[in-house]
């Protein structure tokens, strides 16, 4: 995978991952706000009734006007869907179903069990009490009236938590919408940076070094200081290295086939005749030494075996190709050289490829005596 794809997908998983725990940070952010707002709203409501509630609890037996219409304003709310109101005593001072108003809360308990225990919890702790309601989108919000100590009522409201929850999926929304937005203003110019400081430096030395070749070491790189310039500083020490090695290799390849030259020279000038010619190539059938002036040929340094035999010879090529085949043993035969008949004898030695020598040797055929 490209530099910049990897880059991409590693960008994308992390501003995904970074979305993720911040969606899940701001969905419970805004639960716990929207929630606690809707408890408030929903208790200041019922308190802002407390002075004509407290009037009709402590000087009527029975549910007023007043506090009948404050009852049908409540359960006019889109986010009541049920209300219960206790007197002092116990007995339920309203409700909406009329065939429980005036029964005790004991008794209505048998018949309608209560969600949770906030009615419970209101009447001793004397405040507010908001419960969950188990499984079901509503909470039970009971509100305890007290004077001088003495709980004198109670209001119990099942609230939806619909209103919440639509809240809720809009912000989250609209936080979803935003953090895509801030990924992609943050990544484009962030990607464009990485293209143009790390992908395109990297492209063009690669290119450079694309171009290097036995004959040319050079980096055309323009200087950085940072890191791509670096790499491209120590790929110009690498290549530096490689050449020096190569002229070496060179340098002494060069002094050792002078040396081997010389060796042949010295040898081949003692035990060789002068009349005899005498040919010694290298494994790829390169002229070493001859005892004989190659005439005609530019480079002698250079010069192939097919340079110095007439091809058309084929006796002379069977004879070579069969040294080939038989490494340390004398071939002999009869070929035409420098246009006479004479004898050859060929021998093929060394065991590695590389230090192969062939050696072919042209001597006159002897004299016929009568």
């Amino acid at each position: 995978m490209r530099l910049a794809a990897r880059w991409l997908v590693f960008f994308a998983i992390i501003g995904l991952y970074v979305v993720f725990l911040g969606g899940v940070f701001y969905y419970n952010l805004f639960k716990w706000t929207f929630d606690e707002k809707l408890k408030q709203d929903i208790i200041e409501t019922v308190k802002i009734h407390y002075p004509t509630l407290k009037t009709g609890l402590l000087k009527a037996k029975y549910i007023t006007m007043e506090e009948f219409d404050i009852m049908s304003s409540l359960k006019n709310d889109e986010r009541v869907s049920s209300i219960i109101y206790l007197s002092r005593n116990g007995s339920i001072r309203w409700h909406k179903d009329a065939r429980f108003i005036g029964k005790q809360f004991d008794e209505f308990q048998k018949t309608v069990a209560p969600p949770t225990d906030a009615i419970a919890q209101a009447y001793v702790s004397k405040v507010p009490k908001v419960r969950q309601v188990p499984k079901q989108p509503f909470y039970e919000i009971a509100i305890p009236f007290s004077v001088r100590g003495e709980i004198i009522g109670i209001v119990d409201l099942m609230v939806s938590r619909a209103g919440a929850e639509m809240l809720i999926g809009s912000a989250m929304r609209k936080y979803a919408f935003g953090a895509v937005g801030v990924l992609f203003l943050l990544g484009l110019p962030l990607y464009f940076f990485f293209h143009h400081y790390v992908i395109s430096p990297l492209e063009a030395l690669k290119d450079n070094v694309d171009t290097i070749s036995m004959k040319n070491f050079d980096i055309r790189f323009t200087p950085r200081k940072d890191e791509v310039g670096e790499l491209a500083g120590s790929f110009t020490r690498f290549l530096n290295k490689v050449k020096i090695e190569i002229d070496s290799i060179v340098n002494k390849d060069k002094k050792y086939k002078d040396a081997e030259q010389k060796w042949w020279r010295s040898l081949l000038g003692i035990i060789v005749p002068v009349e005899q010619h005498v040919i010694v190539v290298d494994e790829n059938n390169n002229v070493l030494y001859a005892n004989f002036e190659l005439a005609g040929e530019v480079d002698s340094k250079n010069i192939h075996l097919l340079d110095v035999i007439d091809s058309q010879q084929q006796n002379l090529l069977r004879l070579v190709g069969q040294a080939f085949e038989s490494p340390n043993q004398v071939i002999e035969g009869e070929t035409v050289f420098k246009g006479d008949n004479l004898n050859v004898k060929i021998l093929h030695v060394g065991e590695a490829s590389e230090m192969n020598r062939t050696l072919i040797l042209f001597y006159p055929k002897p004299s016929i005596s009568i």
